[in-house]
């Protein structure tokens, strides 16, 4: 249903080191860079995730209640991805665990403090 959702920032290369690891963790890339957004994903499947600085020149501000979620394979990927968004800087906001029957994830805020989680059902 979504095809994609942007992220603001200040810092786009520093907040883009983050999202380009766990891109590449997810076997994704950049698909389309200016120099005042990038966005990952992969052709073909509608769903990407994009960093920018914001249109209006004002800076960017965490959205309350607003979170994006990156699809894992398994639990162990969720794992890594938390482990590696930590180690480049990323806050913790829960653990990697169980979060209810078939629902596993972990819950990270990325440099700007935007609110991230890795999940995998089943």
């Amino acid at each position: 249903m979504i095809g994609y959702v942007t992220l603001g920032t200040n810092d786009l290369a520093r907040g883009a080191q983050l999202y380009d690891a766990i891109a590449a963790e997810l076997g994704l890339g950049r698909m389309g860079e200016t120099e005042r957004l990038i966005i990952w994903g992969k052709p073909g499947v509608a769903a990407a995730i994009g960093l920018a600085l914001p249109f209006d020149g004002k800076p960017a501000t965490v959205g309350n209640g607003v979170m994006a979620a990156f699809e894992a394979q398994d639990a162990a990927q969720v794992d890594r991805i938390h482990k590696l968004a930590l180690s480049l800087g990323a806050k913790d906001e829960g653990a990697p665990g169980p979060r209810g029957e078939g629902f596993y994830a972990a819950y990270f805020r990325d440099l700007d403090g935007n609110k991230l989680n890795a999940y995998v059902m089943g």
